[in-house]
């Protein structure tokens, strides 16, 4: 028999509080300071199979960050477990209402995951949220384990990482079995888009709510000393933000970029890989033989919301996506964009010129001249970013991602 819960006895549901009026993320020194969560006293949901949070790389990070943050302002507990080597503090803190709880992983590529969310769920026995939360379909090959223990487990599927290109046979037939326990032995279902929602049903025969990603601008109060550190200019410059690993295809955009011979532009490329793979070395190498392409690193907070909130352009040319978090970004700030025609990008309903054909880089080098030549006015910008922060609000995420923990739970 499963221990009892500690989570539950004498709390309210929670989790259904008034939206916040917007979801303008501050990152100032004062918003960052840590904020005890023994104040929260609604249900205790506990969030596994991620880096960790505050600022730390990736799509799904960037999402459990702005999830978890919303959730607690509403009354929960919120616990993240984190991958210690990720994380600037070893030990266990509260930030912004979040408990944040590093276990240990190994730096392996292919045993981080696996390893990590193993340990999570045999501390997630322990503590017994209410809610376990796993995300992404690698960390949900531990969903049997988590039933095992008695835990109520809600999956997120982020979107089909046996398609990336890094990973072998072996590990594409891992992924599909974590993808095949999430959806078949969690007790809510949750997936970033419709398309990825109706594979699922189509393919498992089980309810698959649809809950997107969101977008969170920051304000930046002083742009300049960014610009002046990368040498580059407002609206003079094309922007990348995401992870350097192959399926994002920089060696694709950089290769367009160099076709279009204006040495006044410049292409900055924000983000770097944790494992130092052989792709982030070539691509390294090739930016560096191509003037103009600045190699940024990792950017987050200010830093980040100057190189969106200046550039001329947004550029996407991955084959792999869920819902790609940077692009909804870049529109919040108001950004024309170009991005692949995959699905998942498919599925933000852009303008026909948007895209271009994956991997085409002759097309994408065009599309690239095109949109320069014919930039949106200030104004343009500001009432798109306007429309896509409406759209696309984190506050109303957490609250579809609330009703649905209320659900698993029978309430």
């Amino acid at each position: 028999m499963a221990p009892k819960r500690g989570g539950r006895a004498g709390r309210a549901a929670g989790g259904g509080a008034v939206a916040s009026s917007g979801d303008v993320a501050s990152h100032s020194p004062a918003a960052s300071s840590d904020v005890s969560s023994a104040a929260a006293s609604g249900p205790y949901v506990m969030m596994l199979g991620l880096r960790g949070i505050p600022d730390v790389q990736g799509g799904v990070e960037k999402h459990v960050e702005m999830l978890a943050g919303r959730l607690a302002a509403r009354g929960w507990r919120v616990e993240v477990v984190a991958r210690r080597s990720h994380l600037p503090q070893p030990r266990a803190r509260d930030w912004r209402g979040i408990r944040i709880t590093p276990l240990w992983a190994p730096r392996h590529v292919a045993l981080e995951a696996p390893v990590h969310t193993f340990l999570g769920v045999l501390h997630a026995a322990r503590r017994r949220p209410d809610i376990l939360h796993v995300h992404a379909i690698g960390p949900s090959l531990m969903v049997p384990l988590a039933r095992l223990f008695g835990l109520r487990v809600v999956v997120t599927h982020h979107g089909y990482d046996y398609d990336r290109q890094k990973w072998g046979a072996l590990a594409r037939r891992v992924l599909r079995l974590g993808e095949r326990f999430g959806m078949r032995l969690s007790h809510g279902r949750i997936a970033v888009s419709a398309e990825i929602a109706r594979t699922m049903h189509a393919r498992h025969g089980v309810r698959v709510d649809f809950v997107p990603n969101g977008v969170a601008t920051a304000t930046c109060a002083e742009p300049g000393s960014v610009l002046d550190t990368f040498g580059i200019e407002r609206r003079r410059y094309i922007l990348y933000a995401a992870r350097i690993v192959p399926e994002k295809r920089q060696l694709d955009l950089i290769r367009a970029f160099a076709r279009l011979g204006d040495p006044g532009l410049r292409l900055v490329i924000a983000g770097d890989d944790a494992f130092n793979g052989a792709y982030a070395r070539e691509v390294r190498a090739l930016a560096a033989a191509m003037p103009g392409v600045v190699l940024a690193g990792f950017q987050s907070g200010e830093r980040l919301a100057a190189l969106f909130g200046n550039a001329a352009l947004f550029v996407l040319p991955s084959s792999h996506e869920g819902m790609p978090i940077a692009v909804l970004e870049a529109m919040a700030y108001g950004l024309p964009v170009l991005v692949s025609d995959i699905v998942a990008n498919r599925e933000l309903g852009l303008p026909e010129d948007d895209y271009f054909p994956l991997g085409d880089v002759d097309a994408l080098a065009a599309a690239l001249a095109a949109r320069l030549g014919d930039l949106p006015s200030e104004a343009a910008m500001g009432e798109r970013a306007a429309k896509v922060a409406h759209a696309y609000s984190w506050a109303g995420i957490a609250d579809r991602t609330a009703a649905l923990y209320r659900k698993a739970l029978g309430r």
